[in-house]
């Protein structure tokens, strides 16, 4: 009898690696596809468009991530925690999607209505004419209000782990994008176009999205004042942090751009360029893993026991990736140009920020999906705090010194999202059923 039980967990644990093993090659394969798409749109753009119209493009594609950030403001997070608690249940799911849908509209036109001015201004300060300014403000509300809906769609898809469907959405609104771009930029080589045909296939995307999602969850569901509250207690802590970041994202490329030389800033923007490869374990993360421990019920010694397995296998993949990089920074480097050549140790250091960000992210996201957000007061100060004393330390007008910063910052973001889960899971009650992640 032992020996019989002992086979059904190892063949339950060999099942398990299976499922995963397929999940990750899926989202992979998917994301990797995404990312060289969006890396030849984004070419695209680049050489057809003249200097001028790519500067707005530029600007204008900027404004439109600071709006959905603030849009959002931690409502697909409510979403994710309110969802997480009754995705087995079609009605209630389909309650908790429309509640956040019905917030999201009024939060975008407040978000709108602030954003749009500060857009004027700065399509004017760059000496656009009255005319594009008003083609690239209009041509970027479709694409704005598209994203917003497209996050919300993908949550119940998420929760129920139909990746293989989500990922096939994904990759065949970045064609239909990809194509567009090029389509209309060889005819219409003008910035505004350009937003237009990024944001136009994002429309079918969402119609596909939202009839997977009703699959899911029952659509033409009632708003229900308890959940939209709860959703509202997310948003008062988490606004602020979002407010915040669109502040402090950009952080090293302003204290270069008033410290440092312009080597320095191009070199700093040119290394950032490889960070973006992270935003893969990024998306693979909060599609397969994060939906998974949303999921779990409040059972402490449960939820413990998964957080540390998930932070240990990101320090793990962390530590692979910036070993990865010190070994290969030469040919690395050699990709950007001969310009850079000379930056073995700085592109390892801001590799290690990075990844030290992409573990503190992966605990705060851990956080919030069970509901649990630190009060914006204490996360805000400390990360100011951080900033500040670091900046005493370090040489912040040397790209070396920009670097160091960022990974003490990182480390300070890390400890606090750590110890404040770990406080969490201690006052979690338990519960009679225990599910593991499947």
């Amino acid at each position: 009898m032992k020996v019989l039980t002992q086979r059904i967990q190892t063949s339950s644990k060999a099942a398990k690696l299976l499922e995963w093993g397929k999940l990750v090659t899926v989202m992979g394969s998917a994301q990797i596809a995404l990312q060289a798409l969006g890396f030849v749109g984004g070419i695209l753009v680049i050489r057809l468009l003249p200097t001028q119209e790519y500067a707005l493009y530029t600007l204008a594609n900027t404004m439109l991530g600071t709006m959905v950030l603030l849009a959002d403001g931690g409502i697909s997070t409510g979403v994710m925690a309110q969802g997480g608690q009754v995705w087995q249940d079609r009605e209630r799911l389909g309650v908790v999607l429309a509640t956040g849908m019905d917030l999201r509209r009024k939060f975008a036109i407040i978000s709108l209505l602030v954003a749009t001015p500060a857009l004027i201004y700065l399509l004017r300060h760059q000496n656009a004419s009255w005319l594009l300014t008003i083609l690239l403000t209009l041509s970027l509300i479709p694409a704005f209000f598209t994203a917003l809906s497209g996050t919300l769609w993908e949550i119940a898809p998420k929760l129920h782990q139909r990746i293989g469907l989500l990922q096939s959405i994904q990759v065949g609104a970045s064609i239909g994008r990809l194509i567009l771009l090029g389509a209309s930029l060889f005819l219409f080589p003008w910035s505004y176009i350009a937003v237009l045909a990024a944001g136009i296939p994002q429309i079918w995307a969402n119609f596909r999205l939202r009839k997977l999602a009703h699959t899911l969850a029952a659509p033409n569901q009632p708003i229900d004042p308890v959940i939209r509250q709860d959703i509202l207690n997310k948003v008062k802590r988490l606004l602020p942090d979002a407010i915040y970041y669109c502040f402090s994202a950009q952080f090293a490329v302003w204290v270069m751009s008033i410290f440092g030389s312009t080597t320095a800033v191009a070199s700093l923007g040119a290394l950032g360029r490889l960070a973006v490869a992270l935003s893969l374990f990024t998306a693979m993360f909060s599609a397969l893993v994060l939906p998974r421990f949303a999921r779990l019920p409040y059972d402490s010694a449960l939820l413990m026991r998964q957080f540390s397995r998930i932070i240990t296998g990101m320090l793990l993949l962390c530590a692979a990736i910036v070993g990865g990089v010190w070994l290969f920074s030469t040919p690395i480097l050699w990709v950007l140009g001969r310009q850079y050549a000379n930056l073995e140790s700085e592109i390892v250091l801001m590799m290690i920020g990075k990844c030290i960000g992409l573990v503190a992210y992966s605990a705060f996201s851990l956080c919030t999906s069970k509901g649990w957000v630190i009060n914006p007061i204490v996360s805000i100060s400390l990360s100011m705090a951080s900033i500040v004393c670091g900046a005493f330390f370090v040489d912040v007008t040397s790209l070396r010194g920009i670097f160091i910063l960022d990974i003490f910052v990182a480390a300070v973001q890390l400890i606090m999202h750590l110890v404040y889960g770990y406080l969490q899971f201690h006052s979690a009650k338990p519960v009679s059923e225990l599910s593991e992640i499947e």
